[in-house]
């Protein structure tokens, strides 16, 4: 590690409403959303020093993300079943098998939910 950086500080999503994606992403991850003045967002979760930050921009998410989230499962079916009602979409374009399952926040961002570890 470069001895000048002393790690992640934010995860930045440009969006189009950053208050209700950082609700969605709340939604999924917990935490608390914060508000600043210019109508951006932050996603703050307790023990983990990354925030989410939500930013407004004026263009459209074009092209699939060059980076994205691997969320890990506690029970793998009920966690898509939770993204699913909380506004995610599947994103089976992507990728379409039984590792783990594609999706597309509400401003079709993907990100992965994997299954859970094995104790094997």
């Amino acid at each position: 590690m470069s001895s000048s950086i002393s790690g992640v500080a934010a995860l930045a999503f440009d969006c189009a409403d950053p208050p209700a994606l950082a609700k969605f992403w709340q939604k999924l991850l917990g935490g608390k959303v914060i508000l600043d003045k210019s109508g951006d967002a932050e996603l703050q979760r307790s023990g983990s020093n990354v925030r989410f930050d939500f930013l407004k921009v004026p263009e459209a998410k074009a092209g699939k993300n060059r980076l994205h989230l691997d969320l890990r499962s506690r029970v793998y079916d009920a966690a898509i079943a939770d993204a699913l009602s909380f506004g995610a979409t599947l994103a089976d374009d992507i990728y379409d098998g039984d590792d783990w399952q594609v999706l597309r926040d509400p401003e079709g961002n993907e990100f992965c939910i994997l299954r859970p570890r094995s104790n094997v």
